[in-house]
Parts: structure tokens; sequence; C-alpha cells
């Protein structure tokens, strides 16, 4: 899988390209598809970022991520 940079990933936050991704524990998944990331922003998140600590206050799981298509790896 490609990897990506933090500057790369930002880029990809559904406003400055059409892509909407997000990172969990290295890995990127592309959200774009999910009517609940619409615009870039999940309740209090925002695309192009790493979830990975911010999850532990979600009300699902990691198992969530099952449902996306990883694009890349946050390197």
């Amino acid at each position: 899988m490609k990897s990506y940079t933090k500057q790369q990933l930002a880029l990809r936050n559904g406003q400055d390209k059409p892509e909407i991704w997000v990172a969990y524990k290295g890995v990127i998944y592309d959200v774009s598809g999910s009517r609940l990331w619409k615009n870039g922003t999940h309740y209090e998140h925002w695309a192009g970022q790493d979830l990975t600590e911010e999850l532990e206050d979600a009300p699902h799981t990691e198992k969530v991520f099952e449902k996306f298509q990883p694009v890349g790896l946050l390197g």
C-alpha cells in the first residue's frame, strides 16, 4: 500500500480535494461514500486527520473501519 504523510492526509478533508480520508492505527481509510462524513465532518471530528486517539470517546468500536476501503498507510 502507498504511504502518505500527515500533510497529504490533511488535504483529503472534503474541502481541499474531493476525497474524504481518515487514519486509524496507521491505516488511511476512504470515507467519501459515507453520509456520516458529508462535507468532511462527523460530529466533532474532522476528516484529513488521524482519529486513533479520538476513537476512545466514540460510541462505536474500531470495527466501524471494516466498512471502509483502506487506501494507504500513514507514514
